[in-house]
């Protein structure tokens, strides 16, 4: 019996620990411990996977037009096209943001397609902060256990889950055109 008690003692936080995984309420989706958007469509208008393949180029290109060299690769034939998106997340009324850098990837076939973004950067732009592209997901791990690296973390996982769902959403529009 004391033996079991003791086990129970020290399981019991770590079983919470697993619970919750991530208490900070924003849903920020996770594949293998990185930051990773995934959705499939499935359209009933019948397009082509050229018709849907052009449409997300165009859309690509309009929707990051601050990057130059935004497409690392573009296959027609595969129906594939990925690339580096960026926006800009504001977290303070002092002027603090960031930029957000992630890599956007869009497969195409007849009446579907699969829309993910991975790879998240940030690049603070504050006084004091260096100015360099890190991995998104140190802080991340920090924040949804509940410990913030700063005041700003929450405004910023919030506007990177509202500027992800956005850009799935804008092309969804432009491909059901």
């Amino acid at each position: 019996m004391k033996k079991s008690f003791i086990y129970l003692l020290v399981l019991a936080p770590l079983i919470s620990l697993a619970q919750n995984d991530n208490i900070s309420g924003i849903p920020i989706p996770l594949k293998n411990g990185k930051v990773f958007y995934e959705k499939e469509y499935i359209l009933t208008n019948g397009q082509k996977k050229e018709q849907l393949y052009a449409k997300a180029v165009k859309w690509f290109k309009e929707s990051f037009p601050e990057l130059k060299e935004s497409l690392m690769m573009a296959d027609k034939a595969a129906g594939k096209i990925a690339g580096h998106g960026i926006f800009k997340i504001i977290v303070s009324e002092s002027g603090n943001y960031y930029w957000i850098k992630p890599v956007i990837a869009i497969t195409v076939a007849d009446g579907k397609y699969t829309f993910q973004s991975y790879d998240y950067y940030e690049k603070p732009i504050e006084k004091g902060i260096s100015n360099e592209y890190s991995k998104i997901e140190y802080r991340w791990w920090d924040f949804r256990r509940g410990k913030p690296w700063s005041t700003e973390d929450q405004p910023l996982f919030k506007g990177i889950d509202e500027k992800s769902l956005s850009l799935t959403a804008s092309l969804e529009l432009v491909m059901n055109q």
